[in-house]
């Protein structure tokens, strides 16, 4: 079957789905800031909340494994309103084998994650899935991992393109592979032929109203977590990243004025050992880039980087790009050994240790950062055990999780 009209036009025309930029997003950070706060208030001696809004939101709840579908409305941040597939049925996965990218038989995540409708699915067991070509998954969809060890290894991983409310929680996702030049179905009605894939964990293309929570993501071929090509409404929260060369690229390329649009969250992450590159990023570091090119970058839109945890890094934690703006409040940064390597760029509340430290500069300085960010996140003296539990949680059924 050669591809279709409709693909084509999508490729030529994402905006047909991208969502449009919230006009002040210093209204969402002013929100993710008091539910962190209202959290924060609900804490004592025989509460089982964390201060993490995220996880107080439904982890006290001994019988989540009944009430999954509560999850969509925990969201914080620019993708608070991805509802994946909250409003669909339950659909499990008995199925790990992925051997037909075309064909996929009923059972299977491939087939589960390709369907119209909207779909909340979860495992009948735990599973490891080699895909055999990049899962590349239909709007509405939720792929909930919780009380199952899931583990998306060994082959091309997940692919968000040009859909919209899309939810990927508890998911071990690893060890992800080029792919493509092939055929893949994308639908019931449509498949086409892949041009080669990258090789990213998780990769948002055009894509709105994301939301990653709880997934731990290591050893790509290329990044654990990229947005391109107009992706917006995004909130990347209580992951655990490690062994990693490019972590996270957040916009195409300074000439791609779409990534202007973006409005991404990263929240209570930790970003653990043995990362090098592309964690969330503001301005390029001019003393490395005259050795490494494509270093860590967000470009063009408007990224909060609340309460994450930068235990380790090898060149630097935050860097950047194409003038985008950065609010980065309340993050704790531990820098490595490597007297060149502590440097990072602006921000406000952070915890600075084994001398990291700032250079204020760019579009950061502007009043409206500096507005919200005399707004209060959780101290960064408290990052660390607020991101204790981050990457994909061992949930029992039956208990809290």
């Amino acid at each position: 079957m050669p591809i279709s009209l409709l693909f084509l036009l999508l490729l030529a025309a994402p905006s047909f789905i991208s969502s449009s930029p919230v006009q002040d997003p210093e209204l969402v950070v002013e929100e993710v800031h008091r539910k962190v706060n209202a959290s924060r208030r609900n804490l004592g001696f025989l509460s089982c909340g964390t201060g993490n809004p995220i996880d107080d939101c439904w982890r006290c709840d001994s019988n989540w494994e009944k009430n999954r579908q509560r999850l969509a409305d925990c969201a914080i941040g620019f993708g608070k309103h991805a509802i994946g597939g909250r409003d669909g049925k339950i659909y499990v996965v008995t199925d790990s084998v992925d051997d037909d990218p075309v064909n996929s038989k009923p059972g299977t995540l491939r087939y589960a994650v390709i369907q119209d409708e909207p779909l909340w699915i979860i495992f009948a067991r735990d599973m490891m899935i080699k895909l055999k070509e990049e899962l590349i998954m239909n709007s509405f969809k939720t792929i909930d991992g919780r009380g199952a060890s899931v583990h998306i290894a060994g082959g091309p991983c997940i692919t968000i393109q040009y859909v919209t409310n899309i939810i990927i929680h508890g998911l071990n996702i690893h060890d992800c592979k080029q792919g493509g030049n092939t055929y893949v179905r994308d639908s019931p009605s449509h498949y086409g032929r892949r041009t080669m894939s990258d090789g990213d964990g998780v990769s948002i293309l055009g894509g709105s109203h994301v939301w990653i929570d709880h997934c731990s993501l290591s050893n790509c071929h290329d990044g654990l977590i990229n947005a391109i090509h107009g992706s917006t409404a995004i909130t990347i929260s209580n992951n655990y990243l490690t062994h990693q060369n490019k972590v996270m690229l957040l916009g195409h390329s300074d000439s791609y004025t779409r990534d202007k649009n973006m409005q991404v969250t990263i929240a209570f992450n930790h970003f653990g050992e043995w990362l090098v590159q592309r964690m969330p990023s503001y301005v390029v570091l001019i003393r490395i880039c005259s050795v490494f090119t494509h270093i860590c970058r967000c470009r063009h839109g408007y990224f909060h980087v609340v309460n994450n945890d930068y235990s380790h890094w090898e060149m630097y934690a935050i860097g950047g790009s194409a003038a985008p703006t950065i609010n980065s409040q309340g993050n704790r940064f531990l820098a490595p050994n490597d007297r060149f390597n502590k440097e990072n760029w602006r921000s406000e509340g952070d915890l600075l240790l084994n001398g990291a430290f700032f250079t204020p500069s760019g579009a950061g300085a502007s009043s409206n950062h500096a507005r919200a960010s005399s707004l209060g996140a959780i101290p960064s003296s408290l990052v660390s055990s607020i991101t204790a539990g981050s990457g994909a949680l061992f949930c029992k059924k039956g208990k809290r999780c």
